[in-house]
């Protein structure tokens, strides 16, 4: 067994718990933010996923979808912490 299989099934491994991890704090969150930290979180493991493909394979097609979910994940974070109500009230935050 090389060490580049061992290296990059420890990569995938290693992908697989930080899904899961994710994926628990996204069901389990106590507020919005809790959630919303996790889907950054899911959004980064699939930019980490599409990364490691494009290692594995070199074959960089998939790099435009790579870069297309990076401005994705990031807009979307911005407008829910622009738009994001408190949990308690349902009133939007006052603007500091």
């Amino acid at each position: 067994m090389s060490i580049s299989l061992v290296l990059w099934t420890l990569a995938v491994i290693a992908m697989t718990i930080s899904f899961f991890i994710a994926t628990i704090r996204l069901v389990g969150g106590p507020n919005t933010l809790d959630r919303l930290i996790s889907l950054d979180m899911l959004a980064a493991i699939a930019q980490g996923g599409l990364g490691i493909y494009i290692a594995w394979t070199k074959d960089t097609t998939v790099a435009a979808a790579l870069v297309s979910l990076a401005l994705v994940a990031f807009l979307g974070s911005v407008s829910v912490a622009r738009f994001r109500v408190t949990d308690a009230t349902g009133i939007p935050e006052e603007k500091v």
